[in-house]
């Protein structure tokens, strides 16, 4: 894999409270990020500009082979975000308006590895300060420029 990659970031939320079903629609980003491998993980990096707002947040996506995923953001936003099949992890997540407690019980956590691309699915429950909120899916392609 190149060190200049493409990370297409794919979220869906299913918030079975709200009772409306554009609330389901999933989120789609697409933006450069830097790649490299260390120690038998995975690193990815890239910046998240977040709209009406000065600065920016800094992500840090590192995989530990099949079973495990972290994402760490830091700048506006900042969390320490563990996927690990079939565990709860909880985490603060700080924001510019004040700090939520963020569980996240992982159901399904899925790497696939080729040569010039990594895909990712992650299927999760979210609680935010021990209400259950949504279940969630992530997906995420990792592929070289």
């Amino acid at each position: 894999m190149t060190k200049d990659v493409l990370l297409t970031i794919s979220g869906l939320h299913y918030d079975e409270f709200s009772g409306r079903e554009d609330d389901n629609e999933p989120i789609e980003v697409i933006t450069p990020a830097a790649y490299y491998l260390k120690n038998n993980k995975h690193y990815i990096i890239y910046e998240e500009v977040v709209e009406g707002m000065p600065g920016s947040i800094k992500n840090k996506i590192r995989i530990s082979g099949e079973d495990q995923l972290e994402i760490l953001k830091s700048g506006l936003s900042g969390t320490h975000m563990v996927f690990e099949k079939d565990k709860i992890h909880m985490t603060p997540y700080e924001t510019p308006y004040g700090e939520l407690l963020l569980g996240i019980y992982t159901k399904d956590l899925k790497v696939e590895e080729s040569d010039n691309r990594i895909n990712i699915r992650i299927n999760y429950e979210l609680d935010i300060n021990g209400d259950k909120v949504a279940d969630s899916e992530i997906k995420m392609c990792v592929k070289a420029k």
